[in-house]
């Protein structure tokens, strides 16, 4: 799996942080980063939680 960020649609409301810090986390100029693209499957369930989240709809998934 996958997970990958629109950074044009992206406002940085960090709902994804709250959700799944392991993957997620917020620069300084609050811009999302992305910590593991590869999401390793014990923390799929998060991310896919954290992705249905979005209230922006800027992530995405290729399972």
């Amino acid at each position: 799996m996958r997970v990958t960020v629109d950074p044009l649609v992206c406002e940085a409301n960090a709902v994804c942080v709250g959700i799944a810090e392991e993957v997620f986390d917020l620069t300084d100029d609050d811009e999302l980063v992305i910590l593991r693209e590869e999401v390793p499957p014990e923390l799929a369930d998060k991310v896919r939680h954290a992705v249905r989240s979005c209230p922006k709809a800027a992530l995405s998934l290729e399972e």
